[in-house]
C-alpha cells in the first residue's frame, strides 16, 4: 500500500506536540509531500482541543500504537473475482499476472474465498470424471463469453444454476433417454447438424442447445426456441473442444477455498504470521472492517521495509515515544528537551535547539523555507508557544520564542494576553476531571542511573481545588508507579498567575525521604519561582536519584 509519512508526538501529549504534529505535516504537504500526515500517540486534553477547534483545525490522527501490522506491509489494490466470474476468467487472471492466487468477492466487495491451482485441481478431480456425471454451476453469459459463441437467443443469462452436460452423439431414441434422464429444464445439449435433435431439444425446453463448429439453426427452429424460451449458441469449436470448455465456464465462486482466513489492516503481524506461512502460496487477503478486500499480502512483503515511516516532534527519546516506533524508519526529529538515547542505523535530519517550545522551531522552518502559514495553522502555533512558556514567563522562554509569538500575533491578528486569558480559562476545566485521567494529560516517562520515573505536568491559575484533591491525587500517583515498576511517581501542577508550583510525590520510601523541598502537606511540596519541568524541575529530580543511587 502506499507508503505514509506520520509526524507524530510523544505519548500523553501536551498542547506543543499535538500542535506541532499539525503545523509541521503540513509545511511537508506545501513541499509536495502529500503522503506526510499527522498524528498523536495519546488523548489530547482540553486546552488543546479548545484550540483545534477554536480554529477550526482537524485534530491529528489517533494512532493507537505503531506495532506491524498487515497494513503496513499489504500490497494495494489487488485483482479480485466476483463469485459469479467464470473459472476461465480466473485462470486467465492467474496466467496473465504475478499473483497465484485471486481473492473472490461478492457483488459488494465482500470476501467469500480464495481461488488458486490447489483448488482448481480439486475441482478437476472431483468433477471432470468419467466416472461420474456432473452438473457445473454456470451462467450463461459466462457459458457464451468462455466458449466465445455467438447467442442466437439468450434467457436468463446471469443466473448461476447447475447444469448437466449432454453431447448429442447417439441416435433420436437414445438421446431422447439420456436427456429424460439427466434433467431436461437445466441440461445444455451440444449438437452439431442434426436439425432432428435440435427440434426434440427445443421442444423438451433444455436450458440452451449449444451448436457446434459453426451450425447455425434454421428461422422455424429458432422462431420455435423464442417461444420455448431456451437459449441458443453458436461455438466456433468442435463438439470435443466445446465440451471441454463448457466445464471452465463454471462460477468460480463454487471452486473457492474458503479455509483461506482474512486478516484485516489492523491486525498485528504476530497474530496472522504462523497463517500466512501455512496458507496456499503463502498468500492472505487483507480487509477493512467491512470484510471488503483493499489488499493482499504475501509471506515475502514482511522482508521489505514497511509502508510507514516517521517524524518525531517534542520528543527524542524512544520511551516517551509511541510504542512499537522501533519497527519504523525515523526519517526526522525536531525537539527542544535534552538529548535522550536514540540512535539510528542511518543519517537522519535532527534539529534540536534551545528555544521554549517546539512549536517555535516548526514556524521559524516556515519563515526558513519561505512558505506561507496558513492564519490557522499560525493561531494555533502561537497558542502553543504561549502555552508551553507560559506566555513567554517560563524559564524556558528565549527570545526567539518572543520574536516568534509575536510575529504569529502580527499575522494572524490575535493579542497575546487575551489569547492566552482564553487558553487559561479553557485549561482550568481539566481539575474537574477524575484524578487517574488528570495525571496522565502530560505525562512523561524518564530514566537516569537505569531507574524509570513519570512526571506530570499541568497548569491551572488556582491551586487550591487541587489541594483539597490530595488524597486521590496520591492515589492515583501510586497506582501508576507501582503499575508501571517506576522508582516515583509526580505531578507538577503550576499556578500560571504566581509563577509556582506544587509537586505531588509517591514513591520508595527510600527515595521520597530524600525530598526536601518545602512541605505543604503530606507527599506534596512547594516549588517557589519553578514552572519549568524541564529546565527546573529535572535537574533536580536528578540530584535526589543520583544521592538515591549513590
Amino acid at each position: 500500500m502506499r507508503k505514509k509519512i506520520y509526524v507524530i508526538g510523544h505519548r500523553n501529549p501536551d498542547t506543543d506536540s499535538v500542535v506541532s504534529a499539525a503545523a509541521y505535516a503540513r509545511l511537508k504537504q506545501l513541499q509536495g509531500q502529500d503522503n506526510c500526515f499527522s498524528a498523536r500517540a495519546g488523548k489530547i486534553n482540553r486546552q488543546t482541543e479548545y484550540i483545534f477547534d477554536r480554529f477550526n483545525v482537524p485534530v491529528p490522527q489517533y494512532l493507537p500504537d505503531l506495532i506491524p501490522k498487515a497494513e503496513h506491509y499489504a500490497q494495494e489494490a489487488p485483482v479480485t473475482l466476483n463469485e459469479n466470474d467464470s473459472l476461465w476468467n480466473a485462470l486467465e487472471l492467474l496466467q496473465k499476472g504475478d499473483a497465484k492466487v485471486l481473492p473472490i468477492v461478492d457483488k459488494d466487495g465482500v470476501y467469500r474465498g480464495m481461488f488458486h491451482y490447489r483448488s482448481f485441481a480439486q475441482y478437476v478431480i472431483n468433477n471432470i470424471s468419467p466416472r461420474k456425471k456432473s452438473s457445473f454451476p454456470l451462467s450463461l453469459e459466462h457459458l457464451a463469453q468462455t466458449i466465445h459463441a455467438q447467442a442466437l437467443t439468450l434467457f436468463d443469462s446471469s443466473e448461476v444454476r447447475k447444469s448437466p452436460v449432454v453431447v448429442a452423439a447417439s441416435s433420436s431414441e437414445n438421446f431422447m433417454k439420456n436427456i429424460q434422464s439427466e434433467g431436461v429444464d437445466n441440461a445444455l445439449v451440444v449438437v452439431g447438424d442434426r436439425p432432428d435433435i435440435q427440434r426434440v431439444c427445443i421442444e423438451l425446453g433444455v436450458r440452451a442447445l449449444i451448436l457446434s463448429n459453426g451450425v447455425t439453426l434454421i428461422k422455424e427452429l429458432l422462431d420455435l426456441a423464442e417461444e420455448k424460451k431456451v437459449t441458443v449458441l453458436i461455438s466456433p469449436f468442435d463438439t470435443s473442444s466445446t465440451s471441454r470448455l463448457i466445464t471452465y465456464s463454471v462460477s468460480v465462486g463454487k471452486l473457492s477455498d474458503t479455509n483461506v482466513p482474512l486478516c484485516r489492516l489492523h491486525d498485528p503481524v504476530r497474530s496472522f504470521r504462523e497463517t500466512l506461512t501455512n496458507a496456499p502460496a503463502r498468500y492472505l487477503p487483507v480487509a477493512d472492517a467491512d470484510d471488503k478486500v483493499v489488499g493482499v499480502i504475501f509471506e515475502g512483503d514482511l522482508a521489505k521495509d514497511p509502508n510507514v515511516e516517521v517524524i518525531m516532534v517534542d520528543h527524542n527519546e524512544p520511551r516517551q515515544a509511541i510504542e512499537g516506533i522501533e519497527n519504523f524508519k525515523i526519517l526526522e526529529v525536531i525537539d527542544h528537551h535534552r538529548l535522550g538515547n536514540l540512535s539510528t542505523a542511518y543519517p537522519i535530519t535532527f534539529i534540536n535547539r534551545v528555544v521554549g517550545a517546539t512549536c517555535t522551531i516548526i514556524a521559524n522552518l516556515y519563515r526558513e523555507q519561505k512558505l506561507p502559514m496558513e492564519k490557522e495553522i499560525a493561531s494555533i502555533l502561537l497558542c502553543a508557544i504561549l502555552t508551553d512558556t507560559l506566555m513567554l514567563k517560563s524559564a524556558t522562554a528565549t527570545e526567539t520564542d518572543v520574536e516568534a509569538a509575536e510575529y504569529l500575533s502580527s499575522i494572524t491578528g490575535l493579542d497575546i494576553q487575551a489569547l492566552y486569558s482564553d487558553l487559561q480559562t479553557a485549561s482550568n476545566k481539566i481539575i474537574t476531571l477524575p484524578a487517574q485521567e488528570l495525571i496522565t494529560l502530560d505525562s512523561k516517562e524518564y530514566t537516569e542511573r537505569g531507574l524509570p520515573f513519570i512526571v506530570s505536568q499541568i497548569e491551572i491559575d488556582n491551586t487550591e481545588a487541587l489541594m483539597e484533591r490530595k488524597e486521590e491525587i496520591a492515589d492515583a500517583l501510586e497506582k501508576t508507579r507501582s503499575g508501571g515498576g517506576y522508582l516515583f511517581a509526580a505531578l507538577m501542577v503550576t499556578d500560571v498567575t504566581m509563577l509556582d508550583s506544587l509537586l505531588f510525590v509517591t514513591g520508595e520510601k527510600a527515595f521520597t525521604g530524600l525530598v526536601s523541598f518545602p512541605v505543604a502537606a503530606a507527599g506534596v511540596y512547594e516549588l517557589k519561582g519553578v514552572v519549568s519541568r524541564k529546565k527546573q524541575l529535572m535537574p533536580l529530580l536528578t540530584e535526589l536519584i543520583l544521592r538515591y543511587t549513590g
